[in-house]
């Protein structure tokens, strides 16, 4: 009797080849971000009864007894800013919107949507700084050669299984996450998924944080808590997933590739 044959899965093909990412003109636009936002900040500050020295001998709580749209801004701009090279503290921020004495809205609904959209969408940005820094770095022939060696071709085909997914999980969870995305501009994933799997994290990750700290203030310590569990959840679902997919598939007589 004849034996089926099986076809064992491999990932996908690491990428090598020339990269054409336009690092200069992202950063330009980035750049034309930033004056945008800090000449609204200007005009909405300048309407305030509050002056700049204000806002430099007291910062908080000035931020705290602002408008909305300021905090809004504020709040933007320096989550954009938070990239490998700027390793500044995101909670902080996101608890100085989501106080119910300082939210950016006066129902948890509300403050949660805002705060994560305006945050997932800022980090997108700082971590799109990440993609171009590390691509530029790339290009020198020294650094280059990360792809030759065994730990990179290791990593990557662990990446390769599920990019988007392994970006969207260490995007949750509040630990640093610079390994993946350097490892994630190293592989070229495209930039496109690259940042909505950022911004899908993000969102998530501070929707959660905004709505711990506005129902339960200065208890926030239960925010990180509850992003580890759902990173945790999401992990084990996906290889729940992952192994009912290869199960059905011997059951069928081969293994099929899998695509992100």
């Amino acid at each position: 009797m004849a034996e089926s044959s099986t076809t064992v899965e491999s990932p996908p093909p690491i990428q090598q080849g020339p990269d054409n990412v336009p690092v200069g003109r992202w950063f330009a636009f980035y750049a034309l971000c930033l004056v945008g936002a800090a000449a609204a900040l200007a005009v909405l500050i300048s309407r305030q009864e509050w002056s700049w020295p204000a806002w430099r001998d007291d910062f908080w709580g000035q931020l705290a007894a602002t408008t909305p749209a300021i905090k809004l801004i504020i709040f933007g701009v320096y989550i954009s800013l938070c990239c490998t090279f700027l390793p500044m503290p995101t909670s902080a921020m996101v608890a100085a919107v989501a106080m119910q004495d300082t939210a950016v809205c006066s129902g948890a609904a509300g403050t949660t949507v805002l705060v994560a959209a305006v945050g997932g969408l800022a980090s997108a940005i700082a971590n799109l700084n990440d993609y171009h820094l590390f691509t530029l770095l790339l290009r020198h022939r020294k650094v280059a050669k990360v792809r030759n060696t065994r730990l990179y071709s290791v990593s990557a085909g662990w990446f390769a299984k599920s990019p988007f997914a392994i970006l969207v999980i260490f995007n949750i969870i509040p630990i640093p996450v610079d390994v993946i995305r350097m490892l994630a501009t190293t592989y070229r994933y495209p930039r496109g998924r690259f940042a909505l799997a950022n911004f899908i994290g993000r969102f998530i990750r501070y929707a959660v944080i905004a709505y711990v700290t506005y129902r339960m203030g200065k208890q926030g310590w239960v925010a990180p808590v509850s992003l580890l569990a759902l990173a945790a959840v999401l992990v084990v679902a996906k290889i729940i997933s992952s192994g009912r997919r290869k199960s059905r598939a011997r059951r069928s007589g081969h293994l099929s590739p899998q695509a992100d």
